[in-house]
């Protein structure tokens, strides 16, 4: 539901100085050579602000570059042409420490696999098309089926969830996304971050797209199938922040319970939010024995448990490097009371010590 105080529901504008809003982008023409085929022949694939450059097949294990499309026919890589730039590689890499965010609520891990090489071969187990995305993800890594060694086979190996396509300086609607289609890929997002590039047509407004495939074709979908309830614009959101807001905080969260859910699991589950856990139930018995001989046990307790959370609490904000005074936030109105649910979603959410208080004191 949209409410006036989620940011995800407002629209983004390109921010763009008025240099660059000025600029014209001209891409330069592909160079020509006899050996392999040119972006403007008819039977290349239609890749926009790709060039072809010749890739002979012996020297495929030994090239250190990335490609969009690679075909073994005509021994050929399509690579993109501009340099790539922060505005590129930052929904790229954002996308693993949203995913490890999700995991963390939910008690089990996701997998982020970047470029690795998704591969069609021949009848002679030689590659034949070669596809790169920007990012892989597995929502069950430790069920799938993947390679030891090499790329990711049609027909041997289990295709990743989600492949994630950041369509910077390139467009994967007119060619690549029609061969994840035919070659079955479940789910597609397609991201036009936010900094405009003079190698983007101005048309092409910023959002992500999430393609699922339904009876081999794709449809539109407004929200994730592999990530339920994880929303087209939350996600684009989410890859475009400087720094997670407690908005996106919440939206993760709630993914990950909802994962967790369908699987039953929880953060209990998770090894790094347990070990914390297991620290505030080992210090709250610490305080409820010193506390039992001087002031009872009931009271010894309560206070075990209290400080316990407020150790859990400080340290997920020293991770998140939010500062602290020093009492916090044992001393924060409402703590003695909060669950140590609450306490933990307040320290997920927040953005500086008076936010916590302000989440505190008000749930």
């Amino acid at each position: 539901m949209r409410t006036d105080n989620d940011p995800a529901a407002a629209d983004f504008r390109p921010r763009s100085s008025a240099s660059a809003r000025a600029r014209t982008a001209h891409a330069p023409a592909p160079s020509r050579a006899p050996s392999f085929p040119e972006s403007g022949d008819a039977s290349a694939p239609d890749l926009p602000g790709c060039r072809p450059i010749p890739l002979r097949r012996r020297d495929l294990d030994t090239w250190d570059g990335r490609f969009e499309y690679w075909d073994g026919a005509t021994e050929t890589a399509w690579v993109v042409r501009d340099p790539t730039g922060l505005a590129h590689e930052q929904p790229v890499g954002r996308l693993v420490e949203l995913c490890t965010q999700i995991a963390q609520a939910r008690g089990a891990a996701i997998g982020c696999y970047g470029t690795t090489d998704l591969e069609r071969r021949d009848e002679r187990g030689r590659r034949e098309k070669i596809l790169q995305a920007d990012q892989l993800v597995y929502v069950y890594p430790t069920r799938a089926r993947l390679p030891e060694g090499g790329g990711i086979v049609v027909g041997k190996h289990d295709f990743p969830d989600v492949v994630l396509e950041v369509d910077y300086t390139t467009d994967v609607r007119p060619w690549k996304l029609g061969m994840y289609e035919s070659w079955g890929f479940p789910e597609v997002w397609v991201e036009v971050p936010e900094r405009w590039s003079g190698g983007r047509g101005r048309r092409r407004s910023p959002g992500l797209t999430i393609h699922v495939l339904e009876g081999g074709r794709y449809g539109e979908s407004r929200s994730s199938r592999a990530f339920p309830g994880w929303t087209a614009r939350a996600i684009h959101y989410a890859l475009n922040e400087v720094e997670l807001t407690g908005w996106t905080y919440a939206a993760l969260k709630g993914v990950g319970r909802r994962l967790g859910e369908r699987d039953g699991t929880g953060p209990d589950d998770h090894l790094f939010l347990r070990s914390f856990r297991d620290e505030s139930r080992a210090e709250g018995k610490a305080e409820d024995r010193e506390e039992g001989r001087a002031e009872g046990l009931t009271e010894g307790r309560t206070k075990g448990r209290t400080e316990g959370r407020a150790q859990t609490v400080r340290e997920l904000l020293r991770l998140r490097g939010i500062p602290v005074s020093e009492g916090f936030p044992a001393n924060a109105p409402g703590f003695a009371e909060a669950t140590e649910e609450a306490a933990a979603a307040a320290a997920l959410a927040c953005d500086s010590e008076e936010d916590f208080r302000a989440r505190i004191r008000g749930g």
